[in-house]
């Protein structure tokens, strides 16, 4: 019974819709039919915004400004009509009366929609009740709304249908707005330190022979020209290496990477990452230019290293926490894996911790990595760098010397998220052909997140790669940390979404 109702109201709201989008159809006819059609205007000068009508009124009390934007709200009483116009910087009122329009403007005017794009001319003004306001002299119809937008009080809430229409869901939510321009502000203060710091932005190839520089699963596509399948890339890290190799001291690139893999809260098939290289530099210098990047960021669009994450404060003030994985789980599971060296004993401590291991990952460090993964990970509330990984776990990455079974890499940790990877980087040829090997053979035996043979890479470490420090930080969910965002679809203008039909 209930979903019948449900049904009918859903077929009623069509009908409505269809309706009222009817009407604005046949407006819009009369209009072309009266030759003023608004779409056959190509151009329209505005003089200030919304913001800055606001923040100079002392300056422009009295005085002439043109505005435009979307029509919000409007109240008509009689011979004179209030409406509220939406720009980029915010709304601000106008006053619109028949004396100062004249008869055929104000009866246009009043025909005009909410959601209607228009250009206002006037003085400006304080209303009795203390509102900045342009008293309209000339209203201009720019482009007519042939859509109307969400019912004013219940708004566009649903969110899945909010980030499949962006645009709608930025009209009529404009705290969303105000995410994408700190998106825009961090993504602008992660470059500045390191243009600070002398690394040289660079592009690489998007589209990929060989899917390399990290362990994911990469989308395939065919070059017709060249009858060849091709990866979007699913790092750009490989040929930022190759850039090192070649001279280049410091380089860094942030773009977007793809893989071929799951969606949930902080997964999206398309991502921006920035990854940097600097040689002479090892993962420890890696460590405080990643506290360095994210804390002047926090600071650029909160003003503060102090943050509210979904309920939970996080204190980003440098320096933060160092602490290698093998002594994490021990801080926590009482397990101290240096004590353990056979594969066997280390599976069956995983398994008496619950841990479900993945069975084409058995040896002693892929399993310390899955441990930590199941028991330690959700536990990282306060800034964290996890270093010290296993070797398995870490194809692209120097070993380190006081043990080989381990490399010298970090991952960071924020609210029990990852938020950057780095490496002190392998340049040994021969030590990365064999474990391109190893990454071979596990793809082969069905792991379709293995590294792939790059011939042409090892011929360039062959060539000669200085000691180099690596790092990459994921700015999606740098984003959501700095404007607590649940999801990363709150901090994608477009995420990737299954087709309606």
């Amino acid at each position: 019974m209930e979903e019948n109702q449900n049904l009918n109201q859903e077929q009623d709201q069509e009908l409505d819709l269809n309706h009222l989008m009817m009407v604005r159809r046949e407006k819009l006819a009369k209009l072309q039919a009266e030759g003023k059609d608004p779409f056959q205007i190509t151009k329209f000068e505005t003089t200030h915004n919304s913001k800055q009508i606001k923040d100079n009124y002392d300056e422009l009390e009295g005085k002439d400004v043109t505005i435009a934007g979307r029509m919000m709200a409007k109240r008509i009483m009689g011979k004179a009509s209030f409406c509220h116009i939406q720009d980029e910087q915010g709304r601000i009122q106008s006053y619109v009366s028949i004396n100062e329009l004249g008869e055929e403007s104000y009866k246009q005017f009043k025909e005009d929609d909410i959601g209607d794009i228009i250009g206002i001319t006037g003085f400006v003004f304080k209303t009795k009740t203390g509102e900045i306001s342009i008293h309209a002299k000339e209203v201009t119809l720019l482009s007519k709304s042939l859509r109307p937008l969400p019912e004013k009080f219940h708004g566009l809430k649903d969110t899945e249908l909010r980030y499949r229409q962006r645009y709608v869901d930025l009209i009529v939510n404009p705290e969303v707005k105000e995410t994408f321009k700190k998106r825009i502000e961090i993504l602008k203060e992660v470059k500045n330190v390191l243009n600070e710091k002398g690394y040289l932005e660079v592009e690489t190839p998007i589209l990929n022979v060989i899917a390399g520089g990290a362990s994911a699963k990469p989308f395939v596509t065919h070059h017709n020209a060249l009858d060849i399948d091709m990866y979007l890339r699913i790092a750009n890290e490989l040929y930022l290496k190759r850039l090192i190799v070649g001279g280049f001291d410091k380089v860094y690139e942030m773009g977007r990477m793809f893989r071929n893999e799951g969606m949930d809260l902080k997964h999206n098939p398309e991502f921006t990452n920035v990854e940097l290289y600097a040689a002479y530099q090892d993962y420890h210098d890696m460590m405080d230019i990643t506290e360095e990047i994210i804390s002047r960021a926090a600071l650029k669009v909160l003003g503060t290293t102090k943050i509210t994450y979904q309920g939970t404060e996080i204190d980003l003030t440098p320096s933060w926490k160092r602490i290698s994985m093998i002594d994490s789980i021990k801080e926590v599971t009482g397990i101290d894996f240096n004590k353990i060296e056979i594969d066997e004993e280390a599976k069956k401590v995983a398994e008496d911790l619950n841990v479900e291991l993945d069975e084409l990952k058995l040896t002693r460090g892929d399993i310390i990595s899955q441990v930590f993964e199941a028991k330690v990970e959700d536990t990282l509330v306060q800034p964290t760098f996890i270093y010290d990984y296993p070797v398995e776990v870490s194809p692209l990455t120097k070993k380190k010397p006081s043990d080989t079974r381990l490399t010298e890499r970090f991952e960071l940790f924020i609210g029990g998220r990852e938020y950057g990877n780095a490496y002190s980087e392998l340049n040994d040829p021969i030590d990365q052909y064999e474990r391109f090997k190893k990454q071979v053979e596990a793809r082969e035996a069905g792991d379709e997140e293995a590294n792939m043979m790059d011939d042409d890479f090892i011929a360039a470490l062959e060539y000669g790669m200085p000691p180099t420090g690596g790092l990459g930080i994921g700015i999606d969910r740098l984003v959501m940390l700095l404007t607590d965002s649940a999801s990363i679809r709150d901090v994608l203008l477009f995420p990737t979404m299954k087709p309606l039909n």
